[in-house]
């Protein structure tokens, strides 16, 4: 079993920056995959950001590439989401997730094993 905790969202205003960071369990933790996704009121839930377990290869979504960066710090566990001049339709609850299966990133949820709570990402105008 891989628990993840997300933490660090909160209220910013347009152009602010935030960091998110999800702390997992897991003791093979380098060997998952890791992706981003968040989910806004009345939207399905949508890709934003994926990172191979060494860290190596990155993906993103056309909506926050130059925006976002994805990174991982696998002697501690955790991935983190560096958002950075942050539009107001970036507002959505963000959870982390864990692909322990994949050699190749994905951008579907479905491909993901576990998810973290989510947190609250808000941007004013």
């Amino acid at each position: 079993q891989v628990q993840l905790v997300e933490s660090g969202g909160g209220l910013v205003q347009a152009g602010g920056s935030l960091r998110l960071s999800c702390a997992a369990s897991g003791r093979t933790f380098r060997s998952y995959a890791m992706g981003w996704f968040r989910q806004a009121p009345g939207k399905e839930r949508e890709f934003v950001a994926a990172i191979t377990g060494s860290g190596g290869n990155t993906y993103y979504a056309v909506s926050v590439k130059g925006r976002f960066t994805i990174s991982r710090d696998n002697a501690k566990n955790t991935v983190y989401l560096q958002m950075n001049s942050l539009k107001p339709e970036d507002t959505a609850v963000y959870y982390c997730a864990a692909d322990l299966r994949s050699i190749s990133l994905s951008t579907s949820s479905r491909n993901y094993d576990y998810w973290g709570q989510g947190t609250q990402v808000t941007v004013s105008s």
